[in-house]
């Protein structure tokens, strides 16, 4: 082969294969965008008409995403000549040996979708899972993402999720605040009352269902235990807790209510 047909091929495949290359990489570039801009607006848009709950909008955006890039991919394979139906089988026995690689991952992605579908919890919830307590702030794929109350990012496999125990503090408007008093040398209904005026006069503490403080049991120290149970609404539940325990220190000074403290007595034999 001489060079005048060395450069006669090179232009006949820049004339037709090069030009579909350079076709197909422009069409992916501007498919791709359009895919990325029309997945956010029609996120955006679900979310904000409330069409659809935030905990499914993003992970379904993300899947239809991927699922159209996908396609786009495929198509342009084709159009350049590469047989489709070949490569569909490379991927079926490509998508095998990944799936036997990333067992685990698979697990997550199944549940994430198991999450989706049961709905335990939604994105803006205070949940306790796996040891740790925070506001869910996304459900991914394969990991759920939480925000502890000291700012920590805290990210949640989904298959451990999935088949856990999860608490969600958020799923009722109303939780119970529990508080155990021991009080010694004080008539015990005095103390209940004491407790129910506090209660009474504390804004966050809602009327129904009503409060509760009876004795619940003996003491070490010669102390009554007197249980208070409250309610309030969930998102007020630690301001009430603090607020309660503040207004109960302030009032048992005021009123002489003795909380015992365990004392050692020490005799000294001459």
């Amino acid at each position: 082969m001489n060079v005048q047909d060395l450069l006669n091929k090179i232009v006949e495949w820049c004339t037709s294969t090069g030009i579909k290359i350079i076709v197909a990489i422009i069409i992916l570039i501007v498919a791709f965008k359009i895919i990325n801009a029309v997945t956010r607006k029609l996120g955006k848009r679900l979310a904000e008409e409330k069409k659809l709950d935030p905990t499914i909008v993003k992970p379904l955006m993300n899947f239809l995403r991927i699922g159209l890039k996908v396609l786009v991919a495929i198509c342009l394979i084709g159009f350049l000549g590469f047989d489709v139906g070949g490569l569909s089988a490379v991927v079926a026995s490509l998508g095998i040996g990944i799936g036997l690689a990333v067992n685990g991952t698979l697990a997550n992605l199944a549940g994430g979708v198991l999450l989706l579908v049961t709905r335990p919890f939604s994105i803006g919830d205070f949940i306790s899972a796996q040891g740790s307590d925070g506001v869910v702030e996304d459900i991914s794929i394969c990991y759920t993402r939480i925000v502890t109350v000291d700012n920590r990012t805290v990210y949640l496999p989904n298959a451990a999720l999935a088949n856990g125990t999860i608490e969600n503090y958020s799923a009722k408007d109303l939780r119970r605040v529990d508080l155990d008093f021991s009080v010694a040398g004080n008539d015990p209904s005095f103390v209940r009352n004491t407790l129910l005026d506090i209660c009474d006069r504390e804004e966050l503490v809602v009327k129904d269902p009503a409060t509760f403080a009876r004795i619940t049991d003996f003491g070490a120290g010669n102390g009554v235990k007197v249980t208070l149970r409250a309610w309030c609404k969930s998102g007020d539940y630690w301001d009430c807790r603090f607020n309660i325990l503040d207004a109960a220190q302030k009032v048992f000074e005021e009123k002489g209510i003795v909380i015992p403290f365990n004392q050692l007595d020490v005799h000294i034999k001459q």
